[in-house]
């Protein structure tokens, strides 16, 4: 998404090299990872830093953000969300597509076409993406534990209220009630994803529980 900033810590390199550890030994030609959790969970700097980390070891990695697949662009969707609090939830988001994208990956079909939002000028644009030399590729967003496509899922266990600060330094998003409201249905609905995670990175990105490999 062109206009995202990223905020990363050493927390998040540190948390990303674990799991770089831990995939050590795998077969990674076309391999897919998602790395998701609530808003403001720190989802895109742990991806970032996972593929940045990846390509330092001599592995092409990169990344798909959830954020450009929604169907609507952010503030448009902040105001659908406004008129009808139900619009929050998975069916935002053209998940299929994401899914579409990363299987095409696999097949290595390339170029593989997504959609790509401008943030300030509230439009979504579409854009060509070789992937042919890549061997991982990571889907980071809120809902991609939900993908089919994926190897390996990462879960960061952080709710709403543990991301308060993250959230304003990344100041996207004003702080009112509503976004509570929204915050609080989102917490409802991915906290019950952590059951798919493969890895989870805890509340204050101290330490990684392998949950399966």
């Amino acid at each position: 998404m062109i206009g995202d900033k990223l905020l990363i810590e050493p927390y998040h390199t540190e948390r990303a090299g674990d799991i770089c550890k831990l995939l050590q030994g795998k077969s990674l030609e076309k391999f897919t990872i998602s790395v998701a959790g609530e808003s403001g969970s720190g989802k895109s700097e742990t991806a970032s830093e996972i593929a940045k980390l990846l390509i330092e070891q001599g592995i092409p990695a990169d990344v798909l953000q959830q954020d450009d697949y929604f169907v609507f662009p952010p503030k448009t969707n902040h105001r659908m969300r406004q008129n009808n609090i139900e619009q929050v939830g998975p069916y935002e988001v053209k998940l299929d597509l994401l899914d579409s994208n990363l299987r095409s990956f696999k097949r290595n079909e390339s170029p593989i076409y997504k959609p790509l939002v401008i943030y300030n000028e509230d439009r979504i644009t579409r854009e060509e993406m070789d992937v042919s030399q890549l061997q991982v590729l990571i889907a980071e967003g809120t809902y991609t534990s939900l993908l089919e496509f994926v190897d390996f899922r990462v879960f960061i266990d952080r709710d709403y209220h543990e991301t308060l600060e993250a959230r304003k330094k990344r100041a996207r998003d004003k702080f009112d009630p509503f976004i509570q409201d929204v915050l609080e249905r989102e917490h409802q609905i991915i906290s019950k994803h952590k059951q798919r995670a493969n890895v989870i990175i805890n509340k204050d990105f101290s330490q990684i529980e392998i949950r399966s490999l």
